[in-house]
């Protein structure tokens, strides 16, 4: 079955504002990937899962066009909102059906968003409209992250162990594909060619409050405001306190650097 967990507008705009936008390194890897087993043209790719666009505006200047579809009507209204791409069409839809025909796609993405498909059904898709040579790229990055500002970087990071360690019980099976970084669907992907990069490692700077409100994306924490908001919401006023107290200052704006270490599913569709 395939997983519907992120339509609510507000959990959109949250998504918006706070999520964090893949990294260079990753878009890099990707064309380059794409490159070197398919080459140009470069006419169409398509971001499955992709919320509100952050991916999907990063593959806008190198495709003649790009397709973002999201099965939350309310995350693509968000995307589409955002302006200056005009090579770029956002859909409402799951991962598993596609309005493409065969043969017609150059790249298929996933940003964070896979271990939500239904992966026979979603693999059976791609193999259907990637073009020959065409290239699939599935990405996330694990929640072992770390955070680092001056010399209380350990002791924000546990404040964050803590937080995973409060919500896990409203975690989802489907984290946990996640976290073990695409491996089973990396096994089934019917493509001979393809690898999977377990470890990117990437730094990024980050206000506190944007800290705050990324944590507040992820579907742990939403599960639990669903359960009880006020409790919610009292536990993000409380670490935000906490992470503000450690750090000696009392802007939410202040920043710090957050580790990840992003991974990534690759395969080439056969000629």
């Amino acid at each position: 079955m395939s997983f519907r967990l992120f339509e609510e507008k507000h959990h959109a705009s949250l998504y918006q504002q706070y999520r964090l936008t893949p990294a260079n390194e990753l878009k890099e890897l990707i064309l380059q990937y794409l490159d070197r087993k398919k080459g140009p043209p470069h006419e169409l790719a398509v971001d499955l899962g992709c919320g509100t666009g952050q991916n999907t505006r990063l593959l806008s200047p190198h495709f003649q066009k790009v397709v973002g579809i999201d099965v939350s009507e309310c995350q693509v209204e968000e995307a589409r909102a955002v302006p200056g791409f005009t090579n770029i069409t956002y859909s409402a839809g799951p991962a598993e059906v596609l309005p493409f025909p065969d043969d017609s796609v150059d790249l298929l993405t996933a940003a964070s968003a896979a271990h939500w498909f239904d992966a026979k059904r979603f693999l059976k898709e791609a193999a259907r409209v990637l073009k020959p040579r065409g290239c699939l790229a599935l990405f996330g990055y694990a929640d072992n992250f770390k955070l680092h500002y001056g010399s209380c970087g350990d002791r924000l990071s546990n404040i964050y162990e803590e937080l995973k360690k409060f919500l896990l019980p409203y975690t989802s099976s489907q984290v946990a594909v996640s976290n073990s970084k695409l491996q089973d669907l990396y096994e089934a992907i019917p493509f001979p060619d393809k690898e999977r990069i377990e470890v990117i490692p990437v730094k990024e700077e980050v206000t506190v409050k944007n800290l705050l409100g990324l944590l507040e994306t992820y579907s742990t924490y939403q599960a639990y405001h669903r359960a009880d908001p006020k409790a919610a919401a009292a536990l993000s006023e409380s670490t935000m306190t906490r992470f503000l107290g450690e750090m000696g200052v009392s802007s939410p704006e202040a920043k710090l650097e957050i580790r990840l270490e992003y991974f990534c599913v690759l395969a080439c569709k056969p000629q």
